[in-house]
């Protein structure tokens, strides 16, 4: 395990994203999946179908983070760009993979036409990651992660990832449940907060039929800390009037 905080970014591709008419749901996967993994996504960004768009943005968080994960862009489109792009952010060609254009034969039984040979291509030196459903690989340069965008696509090629990760702790988090406005505790966790700068403090509140109150989460990646530190918490918003329960 890496003693030190390892961080990634998520770079989501794609017009649709932006304009609205496809809804990302493939972030929180991510997050999810690289949290278990000891790895912290600390930002992630939307971007066009533009190349200099990808390309700049692409750049830029590689060089921020220990890791990049994109989804989107690997289809035969005149669209698809991502693999291009990636090929141009890390200065290499950008080739058809034999690997991947003998899988496509094989899976549909007949020569690969030049639309679909666009999802054959690969920048050199890429190390592909396997796609469990069949379809084209996503592949990894570098520090970076390329995936489709299609979820249950991306989902499966996520689960070729965790091994090439050098993760540091995971982050465990406990949650307490409060019945009341945050306004009659925001001081108080404010001040908590200061005194704790070593854990992550949020408050999620709520509204609806389950009443109104908030969730307030602590997180670390020491576990008996994170519990202490809860604890202390739960009895400080006692004190001062306010009924926290563990969730």
């Amino acid at each position: 395990m890496n003693p030190r905080r390892v961080t990634a970014a998520v770079l989501i591709i794609g017009d649709e994203i932006l304009s609205g008419r496809t809804q990302d749901v493939n972030l929180a996967a991510i997050a999810q999946y690289l949290g278990a993994h000891g790895v912290e996504v600390d930002e992630a960004r939307v971007v066009p179908d533009r190349p200099q768009a990808i390309i700049e943005t692409l750049n830029h968080l590689r060089r921020a983070h220990d890791y990049v994960v994109t989804t989107g862009g690997l289809g035969p489109t005149h669209d698809d760009i991502t693999a291009a792009c990636v090929a141009e952010a890390f200065g290499v060609a950008l080739n058809e993979n034999a690997e991947i254009i003998a899988m496509m034969r094989a899976r549909w039984g007949r020569e690969i036409g030049p639309g679909l040979a666009r999802m054959a291509r690969v920048p050199d030196g890429g190390v592909l990651i396997h796609n469990p459903l069949g379809g084209p690989p996503g592949f990894q340069v570098g520090n970076v992660f390329v995936l489709a965008g299609i979820p249950e696509v991306m989902r499966g090629m996520l689960q070729d990832i965790g091994w090439r990760l050098d993760g540091g702790a995971v982050v465990v988090s406990q949650a307490l449940r409060v019945e009341t406005g945050e306004g009659e505790f925001a001081l108080l966790l404010e001040t908590f907060a200061e005194a704790h700068p070593d854990l992550s403090l949020g408050s999620y509140p709520f509204f609806g039929a389950r009443g109104k109150g908030a969730e307030i989460l602590v997180r670390g990646r020491d576990a008996e800390r994170v519990a202490a530190a809860t604890a202390d918490l739960a009895a400080a918003l006692a004190a001062a009037g306010v009924e926290a329960v563990k969730v």
